[in-house]
């Protein structure tokens, strides 16, 4: 929680598949909060000021042997504290009541009785629908702490300390499905911690900008790569609006990107926002090094290597430069370091872009996305002044179309896809449900078929078409495509792609499929 961000919200993380959403729920509401290890100290704690502190949920058990180490004096601190299911437990444990296995377990939806609608519950109806996940129960209340609410098998599902502002949830009122949750959330945050609206977008400009100029100086050069995509494309505007041409923007073609890719960036960037920003071909190279590579895995090393080569190559012909702006987001913060690792913010994603940097360049990183999850990415870069094309555009990986042809990679296979792929997006965008869709794109398959065209048989090529929803490409379903414009799409695919003869439509979820082929 960096200094001008305080008096937002510290999450402690034990553990919860929920945690992240806690703080994409307080961020909704234009509060800003930060993920933390259980293990922070208070004094970290203090240090960054926060409103108020929320326990998260976890799979552990109080008093389990296992059960995440945690720093008591927390407790001590002088603001509200909100446990949520596992947060509870502690809360209970740590002011002297019990906890104990119940013999019932409540998972998925309950309803809950609520005796008190002072604080949390304030504008609640007398009985709402929750989300529980649990298998332990309070047995025995803290001293002067009071029962607020209960689940319909009597268990109790909230109680509250008043004159030590504490207050726990049994229930996750961060997950979509309990039904008041927003409310709940946004009593604790307004009317117990008295937060107040410190996360926009044009704030984040605003701070981030200031942070950019302190840290570049008056005459600092930075370098930002730019892959096509929304977050490196945010940096890219951001960093301009920050230090106009002393930012340089270079986007590497590989010649595995989708058709018009590069250029499209290149005029969003330069014609509508002024970036300077510089395309390079570096086609022939990439494809020369892929020739005959069937295997994924080669296939990802050898792009990633050739992209740092490349870069090194262009970032010396560009002459001096201090710094590499990179568009690392906060869960790439989280995966690479892991939430408990002290070395998080320091942590460079393999997968991105620039693939790791080489280690004689010695550029200064700056992250300026790093707090961010993608939809505020996408916040951000609207309120540059960015076009809703770019921004809305699917996830697309940093070795781009060479995972999606199975197989060797050839310039006729790869002109191929581009134009299926091309005409299936374009006809998504036309019939309107692009926008509902996480993720979409065309595989091109080592597999010929025969086909009737005219009165000629044809032996041509496979594609498949994949497309599907989901919330962090954690999980996925596919997408039901009307069978009308599926037949649309596959049509204009035969009729207007040469050496296509026959289309197919994936309706793997994951899991067990993955959302890529390879």
């Amino acid at each position: 929680m960096d200094p001008q961000h305080n008096q937002g919200i510290v999450i402690l993380d034990f553990g919860s598949q929920y945690t992240r959403l806690i703080a994409r729920r307080i961020r909704e509401q234009n509060i800003f909060s930060e993920i933390l290890p259980s293990n922070t100290s208070s004094t970290e704690i203090r240090r960054l000021n926060p409103k108020a502190l929320i326990l998260s949920g976890g799979p552990s058990s109080v008093y389990s042997e296992s059960a995440p180490m945690y720093d008591e004096s927390i407790f001590d601190l002088d603001i509200p504290i909100l446990g949520i299911c596992y947060g509870l437990h502690l809360l209970v444990q740590h002011y002297g009541g019990k906890i104990e296995t119940s013999n019932i377990r409540e998972y998925g939806f309950d309803e809950i009785i609520i005796n008190d609608k002072s604080d949390l519950f304030n504008g609640l109806p007398d009985t709402t629908e929750v989300w529980m996940s649990h298998a332990d129960k309070v047995s025995e209340l803290p001293k002067n702490w009071e029962i607020t609410a209960e689940s319909s098998n009597g268990i109790v599902a909230s109680l509250v300390s008043k004159s030590d502002r504490r207050y726990a949830t049994q229930f996750h009122p961060e997950v979509i499905h309990t039904e008041k949750g927003k409310e709940i959330l946004s009593n604790f945050l307004f009317k117990i911690a008295k937060c107040n609206l410190n996360w926009t977008p044009r704030n984040f400009i605003g701070d981030k900008i200031t942070e950019i100029q302190q840290v570049v100086g008056q005459s600092g050069k930075v370098l930002t790569a730019v892959s096509g995509g929304v977050d490196s494309s945010v940096v890219a505007a951001l960093l301009n609006k920050a230090i106009g041409n002393r930012a340089i923007s270079v986007i590497i073609d590989h010649g595995l990107m989708r058709k018009n890719e590069a250029q499209d960036c290149v005029k969003s960037l330069k014609e509508h926002l002024g970036v300077n920003v510089q395309l390079f071909d570096e086609s022939k190279v990439f494809l020369k090094r892929l020739k005959g590579i069937k295997n994924p895995e080669k296939k990802r090393k050898i792009i990633g290597e050739q992209f740092i080569w490349s870069f090194e190559k262009i970032a010396k012909s560009i002459g001096q430069v201090d710094y590499l702006a990179q568009g690392t987001l906060y869960t790439d913060v989280i995966e690479s370091g892991g939430i408990g690792s002290t070395k998080q913010a320091k942590v460079i994603k393999s997968h991105h872009n620039v693939g790791g940097l080489p280690q004689n360049m010695e550029l200064k990183l700056i992250e300026p996305l790093k707090e961010l999850f993608k939809d505020e990415v996408r916040s951000i870069g609207r309120e540059l002044g960015l076009p809703d094309k770019l921004l809305n555009r699917h996830p697309f990986p940093g070795p781009g179309l060479a995972v999606r042809i199975l197989g060797s990679i050839t310039q006729e296979r790869l002109d191929i896809l581009r134009e299926a792929d091309d005409i299936y997006i374009s006809i998504l965008q036309e019939e309107g449900i692009y926008d509902e869709i996480w993720q979409a794109f065309s595989v091109l398959i080592p597999v010929k078929t025969v086909g009737v065209m005219g009165d000629n048989r044809t032996y041509e090529n496979l594609i498949a078409l994949r497309a599907v929803t989901s919330l962090d490409g954690m999980t996925a379903d596919w997408y039901r495509i009307p069978d009308k414009i599926l037949s649309k799409i596959s049509n204009k695919i035969v009729n207007s792609v040469s050496g296509i003869n026959r289309v197919v439509y994936d309706i793997t979820s994951k899991p067990p499929g993955t959302i890529e082929w390879e």
